[in-house]
């Protein structure tokens, strides 16, 4: 008799808690090691932090189908736990693991052979091209930890064991905090690599990361049999765990065409202005990540009582995971708002990245105040198997609004009504989340048996 998962049983708002507290403090962790990825970085030079900020689209376009594929995954093996069907909870995670190794194959051909050429569309600049060049293709060719350690993370995140990812996830930071310097620098004997340093902390600290996961995975997490029967493809696994990932992929990945589009608008004006997007994408990353942590916890909460049938367990869950998403949110504004010159400050910011930068944090934080209950519900949708909702609303805001206004606000010529776009998108954003969410839940949720009490 296998023993009831706790996401059946635990009072919700516990529960939430248990889930996402691990999974949040990892994220903390990572985002902390992107910023001081990038303040060492910026420690080499201001053309050194931009080619950076233009390698984001693709390292974000490799977590998007990492991520998007996870969260199928995730998803689809918290509903057959919930129905308690274990022998499809164990073809999931063995074909999950296989789609990882097969998307690591198309990003290491990537960095083996078109890496100038993304570079070369987006600048003219021979040393911003050879640092891009230098950090992008050890990221893409070693790419395998980063799918390997993601897809794994999901399956421990599926059963409840997220306490097991903040180890994974924190290990990987921390490894790469303190080879950061040492590989940048030269320091404790190692030669000074430069950006390609801090490109090889990143991948090891992802390697690191991987392995443990794989561990943790073949040692505690009994619910989740891997049989290497499965590694083979099943066909209808892999069109099953797609069918709820490939919107979140494609909504993702929509990030990377949007980062891309702004590079090209902000290049109009001043490599600066870059540099300062890429320092805002990573400050935001410590806003944003614990609220994805709080997600990554509630998607396997929903799924789950939605294959058990608990109406009030779903709509519970969905209530506090807004309210606490719009409480994190809300601080990161007001951060934002109050200490802009001392978040650049922390990337060595020459002046007029001072005077780029204060106006286009404050003016970008607007959005953080609607954002936390749009990422909600969008993994409210994907929990649902309904992904592509969330894939319609980030390609309305991001496409459709955020890139046509920041293109149109161009035309002015003052760079700050350009950052307007953002909160206008996110109006935009909250509009159709609300349509939507309210759609879904009469027609999935609402007519599902009450359940036991939350």
């Amino acid at each position: 008799m296998q023993q009831e998962n706790k996401m059946g049983v635990m009072p919700v708002n516990r529960l939430i808690i248990t889930m996402s507290l691990p999974m949040i403090v990892s994220m903390l962790v990572t985002a902390l090691y992107n910023i001081v990825d990038s303040i060492f970085v910026a420690k080499i030079g201001e053309k050194a932090l931009t080619a950076v900020s233009l390698s984001f689209p693709i390292q974000n376009l490799m977590i998007a189908i990492s991520t998007g594929t996870g969260v199928g995954i995730n998803a689809l093996l918290s509903m057959n736990l919930g129905r308690k069907d274990f022998k499809a909870v164990g073809k999931v995670a063995s074909n999950g693991l296989f789609l990882a190794a097969c998307s690591s194959l198309l990003f290491i051909v990537f960095g083996l052979l078109f890496t100038p050429v993304f570079f070369q569309s987006q600048t003219s600049d021979p040393e911003i091209i050879q640092y891009g060049c230098e950090y992008l293709q050890i990221c893409s060719i070693m790419c395998f930890g980063l799918f390997l350690q993601i897809t794994n993370d999901r399956i421990l995140q599926a059963t409840g064991k997220t306490i097991y990812t903040m180890f994974t996830q924190g290990t990987g930071a921390v490894i790469n905090l303190i080879l950061d310097p040492i590989m940048i620098f030269g320091l404790l004997g190692c030669p000074a690599m430069g950006v390609a340093g801090a490109a090889w902390a990143t991948v090891i600290g992802q390697i690191a990361g991987m392995f443990l996961s794989i561990y943790f995975n073949v040692t505690k997490n009994h619910e989740v049999k891997l049989d290497v029967r499965h590694f083979r493809p099943h066909f209808q696994t892999i069109r099953s765990i797609y069918a709820i990932g490939v919107p979140s992929i494609i909504m993702a990945s929509i990030v990377s065409v949007m980062n891309f589009g702004m590079n090209r608008i902000l290049m109009g004006f001043t490599s600066t202005a870059i540099a300062v997007f890429g320092v805002y994408i990573k400050l935001n990353s410590f806003v944003f990540m614990p609220v994805f942590g709080l997600n990554n916890g509630m998607i396997p909460i929903v799924s789950y009582n939605f294959g058990a049938e608990n109406r009030l367990r779903i709509k519970r869950t969905i209530i506090l995971c807004i309210l606490y998403a719009t409480g994190i949110m809300t601080l990161g504004f007001i951060i934002f708002q109050i200490f802009p010159e001392t978040l650049l400050s922390f990337f060595n910011a020459s002046p007029e990245m001072i005077k780029i930068g204060i106006p286009a944090l404050r003016i970008i934080s607007i959005s953080f105040l609607t954002a936390g209950f749009g990422i909600v519900s969008g993994s409210v949708f994907q929990a649902l198997g309904r992904g592509v909702l969330s894939m319609n609303v980030s390609l309305i805001r991001q496409l459709t609004v955020l890139l046509p206004a920041a293109w149109l606000l161009s035309k002015t010529g003052n760079l700050n009504l350009v950052w307007l776009a953002f909160p206008l998108a996110d109006v935009a954003a909250v509009i159709l989340c609300t349509i939507f969410l309210r759609k879904t839940y009469d027609k999935q949720i609402r007519p599902l048996p009450e359940g036991k009490p939350a």
